[in-house]
């Protein structure tokens, strides 16, 4: 018993002294990276350049001035890849005295080829014509949201739609208003309220009640 005691005394003595030894390997193989990632020809700065550590996968993106600031850990991979350049892979030094470490990369254009593309004209000036107004011109953004906000729409989507989670929390809070509103007592009837007749007449002549296919 009393070996298994000074075992234990000098475990507990010692488990503190690895702990901090641990953490103080961590502590000195954390690399705070940060540089600027230009372009190899005409040493112009790059902005929106993908910088990611491969093993876990952080990363972040260079700004307006190519700049950027990563996190990393000695001996760790990084990537730098953007649309239109070849990705470029760099090692993180394990020998790097101190926990900073700068880098100015240098990103080298990639040649990307497309699919050869074949024009012809059409045969006469009347197909031509008639395949130009049959072409489906998709919507850019403005129009979709022209289309969005047309009233006739906001109201199909408003009776189709099921209610978020704040519309139905306002529902059922303005039922249990109602219900102890008028606890005791009988309800009012909306079919002698000249304001409701108001509003059903003004929903019929907009087509509300119409079925919809």
């Amino acid at each position: 018993m009393k070996i298994f005691l000074r075992y234990i005394f000098i475990c507990a003595l010692f488990i503190p002294v690895a702990a901090k030894a641990q953490f103080e390997n961590f502590k000195d193989s954390v690399v705070q990276l940060y540089g600027v990632v230009m372009t190899a020809d005409s040493l112009q700065a790059l902005p929106s350049v993908s910088v990611v550590e491969k093993l876990q996968g952080r990363g972040t993106v260079t700004n307006n001035q190519g700049v950027f600031s990563l996190v990393v850990l000695k001996g760790e991979k990084v990537e730098f890849t953007s649309v239109g350049f070849k990705p470029k892979t760099i090692t993180i030094p394990r020998d790097i005295e101190g926990n900073q470490y700068s880098v100015l990369q240098l990103m080298v254009t990639d040649t990307v080829y497309l699919a050869a593309t074949i024009i012809k004209s059409r045969p006469t000036r009347e197909q031509f014509e008639r395949d130009f107004l049959k072409t489906n011109v998709p919507a850019d953004d403005l129009e979709v949201a022209r289309q969005n906000n047309d009233e006739n729409r906001r109201r199909v989507l408003m009776a189709s739609l099921p209610r978020d989670g704040r519309e139905a929390a306002n529902k059922y809070l303005s039922q249990q208003s109602a219900k102890y509103y008028y606890a005791g007592q009988a309800p009012p009837q909306n079919i002698f309220n000249p304001f409701a007749w108001a509003d059903f007449i003004k929903a019929w002549k907009r087509g509300d009640f119409k079925k919809k296919n």
